[in-house]
């Protein structure tokens, strides 16, 4: 009876362990968008603008659903807070950009959606290219921030699985070929105090770290 107990015991030990390996593995590769080259500038007509480039890891999976005319959104999130050494953090900007990808048979094109800007493309290599590139996104206003200070900015790029078909949706939860998205990619924003420089007089191919900013 004893030793009957010990092999329950020790495959059940056996069992948790590849259960726990799997679930690391997952974890671990769950991230398949990853945020570089992020820089915060000043604009030509005040305020600061956003850009970055996200590597794009797209699944088999997903790409066979685009290509069978499933359409999928993209959403960029960047947050501004300011620290409080009393209090939680205070949120001084929230903002976000949306995409959206699909596949028309007829013409055998993907288009790219935001806004009110739509383009076509040949591939879904040449679709994804452009999207990667984050350029010029407008948010922060001139009027929040003060010269000197510092703040804790953050940005991230997902798959918005909740813009999908309900189907699709309880399908995302449990396989893992639908999570794509980057991790919050964190550096501290220091607002320049001299007279900042527009971001259209920047040096092409000049580092993309962001302006008073260090990357974590």
């Amino acid at each position: 009876m004893t030793v009957s107990i010990m092999r329950c015991c020790r495959r059940l030990a056996n069992l948790l362990v590849v259960l726990l390996l799997a679930l690391t593995s997952a974890l671990a590769t769950a991230a398949e968008i990853e945020v570089r080259n992020i820089q915060l500038a000043p604009a030509d007509e005040g305020g600061y603008v956003l850009s970055a480039d996200m590597a794009i890891d797209f699944s088999p999976r997903l790409e066979e659903a685009v290509s069978k005319g499933l359409a999928l959104h993209f959403l960029a999130e960047f947050e501004l807070s300011r620290p409080r050494w009393y209090w939680f953090d205070e949120k001084v900007v929230k903002a976000h950009q949306t995409w959206r990808l699909t596949y028309h048979a007829l013409t055998r094109q993907y288009r790219l959606s935001t806004g009110a800007l739509h383009q076509s493309f040949s591939s879904l290599d040449e679709a994804l290219r452009v999207l990667s590139r984050l350029r010029n996104w407008q948010v922060l206003a001139a009027d929040r921030v003060l010269p000197g200070e510092s703040f804790d900015a953050a940005l991230r790029m997902r798959l918005d699985t909740t813009q999908l078909p309900k189907p699709f949706q309880i399908e995302a939860i449990s396989n893992r070929d639908w999570i794509l998205t980057s991790d919050w990619k964190r550096w501290l924003f220091t607002v320049p105090a001299a007279s900042p420089v527009p971001a259209s007089a920047i040096t092409p191919g000049a580092s993309a770290t962001p302006v008073g900013a260090e990357a974590k």
